[in-house]
């Protein structure tokens, strides 16, 4: 899954100003949302190559994992570089960072890049592209939600009027494709993704505060080696070393293709548009990704459709970005 960014620090690209600033931000928003739009179309190829959620998951970590600690290496050696000079060498923080806000960040990781993306690829097991990305994408509404019950934050008439709009459009979209289905699996497959959100969900409610402590890269970087190592411990508990081996050469290279084209350069694309444009364009531009899953769904996987989808996919739409002019 995609991780929630807070900028707070210059970017090392370079920024154009003006109008070509503009369109350099809305750039990187549009080809950071199509890459992520992606996920769940090579996802569904590497199943159909043979590989299942445990395998991919651990694939795509591990070949993500080295890119994470080269980054947050660096950032601690800047962090480092950094100190006064003033500050004997023995006294001077060794990581830079606080050791309990490092534990934070590593065990969050658990939520947001192990539990929601396993659950999430589980899902896709049973159920399309277009309705696992639809049904994740209204992970905004749990989070008001979840504000409103566990930060005391204002649960107004829009926000509800969001919630209900996002699930309806789930709802229409799942009710039209058990049609289409005939293992009965559809619900189960709903209920994983809509678990997979809800871990989502907990995730960005509690790692807002470490990432403004600590920076979003610094965060996302900790955040990944963290999930590493819950998707390992997962791994091996249920699987052999041997199994990572059984599989197609084919499946090697859609895991790198999620590791990186998928996942690591959209983050960094996505969070630079955000730097330059502003969260809320970002955002707008970012509500067009289910329906280019949904399109690549129907012209790469060939999954069947109907006017129910595409109806339901604006509705909720309409939901989550009506959630997202309330924050």
């Amino acid at each position: 899954m995609s991780s929630p960014t807070v900028p707070n620090e210059a970017s090392p690209v370079t920024r154009p100003t003006g109008t070509s600033k503009l369109s350099w931000g809305v750039t990187l928003a549009i080809v950071g949302t199509f890459l992520f739009a992606l996920k769940s179309i090579f996802i569904k190829l590497a199943f159909a190559a043979g590989a299942d959620a445990t395998l991919l998951l651990t694939l795509r970590m591990l070949m993500a994992l080295p890119f994470y600690v080269a980054v947050f290496a660096t950032l601690m050696r800047r962090r480092n570089n950094s100190l006064p000079n003033s500050v004997p060498s023995d006294q001077a923080p060794k990581s830079g960072l606080p050791i309990p806000i490092m534990v934070r960040a590593l065990s969050l990781g658990f939520l947001g890049y192990y539990l929601a993306s396993y659950l999430d690829l589980s899902g896709l097991q049973y159920i399309s592209a277009q309705l696992e990305r639809l049904t994740l994408f209204t992970y905004p509404a749990m989070v008001a939600a979840l504000a409103w019950m566990f930060l005391g934050e204002t649960l107004n008439r829009r926000i509800l009027a969001a919630i209900g709009l996002s699930y309806a459009g789930v709802w229409l979209m799942y009710g039209q494709e058990s049609q289409f289905t005939t293992d009965g699996n559809t619900a189960w497959g709903v209920f994983l993704v809509f678990a997979a959100a809800l871990s989502y969900s907990f995730y960005v409610l509690f790692a807002k505060p470490v990432m403004q402590q600590i920076g979003s890269r610094e965060f996302t970087s900790l955040a990944m080696i963290g999930s590493t190592a819950f998707a390992l411990i997962h791994f091996f508990w249920f699987r052999s070393a041997s199994d990572l081996f059984a599989v197609q050469p084919v499946v090697y290279a859609y895991g790198l293709i999620l590791a990186f084209v998928c996942t690591v350069i959209p983050s960094f694309m996505i969070n630079e548009a955000i730097l330059t444009i502003g969260a809320t364009r970002t955002t707008v531009i970012g509500s067009v990704g289910p329906v280019l899953t949904m399109l690549l769904a129907i012209l790469i996987l060939h999954e069947p459709s109907s006017w129910q989808h595409f109806a339901g996919m604006g509705i909720a739409i309409v939901g989550v970005s009506l959630v997202a002019k309330t924050r």
